[in-house]
């Protein structure tokens, strides 16, 4: 007796990772295309803030979801998808970040200013840019996979289970880390918001 196939469910935005990675690593690039148009805007935020620079990280999300491409085969957490690009993308900045220590700083003549648009309120925009520069300055004092560490958890709000799965820690130490990050990026900035130091 024939049995019919039946069609795949269609895919959806509401189509959990879970069930995408599932029929991506069957072949279905569709279920990819979704994976990729869910997680890449926060992605490349990560790595914009890791490396600093925003060709560099449109370079570096786009190697993230190559390189996740080629090894979702052996994603065998189905549920884990987002954690692990996160790690993808944490190895790539890393990376990124060695080459760029070896290479000559360069100058660009070629850089046009950025068209100033005028606010309602400068002093307001003084300040939000001046807290904005401040906690850019401690967040680069951190060292490189503690601001990663915190990133995950403060900008992407991943659990420290997947913050774990992510930087390859145990949970203990993903916790010991963003404590530590936390006082670290405290005692930076409570001496520019007008709080004691400690």
């Amino acid at each position: 007796m024939l049995r019919l196939l039946r069609p795949p469910a269609p895919i959806t935005p509401e189509t959990p990772d879970e069930v995408l990675v599932r029929r991506a690593q069957k072949g279905e690039h569709e279920a990819f295309k979704v994976l990729f148009e869910r997680h890449v805007l926060s992605v490349r935020r990560f790595l914009r803030d890791l490396i600093r620079d925003t060709d560099a990280a449109d370079d570096a999300t786009q190697e993230t979801f190559t390189r996740a491409h080629v090894q979702l085969p052996r994603l065998g957490d189905h549920d884990r998808f987002k954690p692990w690009v996160f790690g993808i993308a944490r190895n790539v900045a890393f990376e990124v970040k060695r080459v760029r220590q070896h290479e000559p700083l360069e100058a660009d003549d070629d850089e046009v200013p950025a068209a100033v648009i005028p606010a309602p309120d400068p002093e307001r925009l003084l300040l939000d840019r001046e807290l904005e520069g401040q906690f850019a300055s401690a967040l680069s004092g951190l060292s490189e996979h503690r601001r990663a560490a915190l990133l995950l958890r403060l900008d992407h709000g991943l659990s420290y289970d997947d913050i774990a799965a992510a930087m390859g820690w145990s949970l203990p130490m993903v916790k010991n880390e963003i404590h530590r990050a936390r006082l670290a990026m405290r005692a930076s900035l409570l001496p520019h918001l007008g709080g004691p130091t400690p």
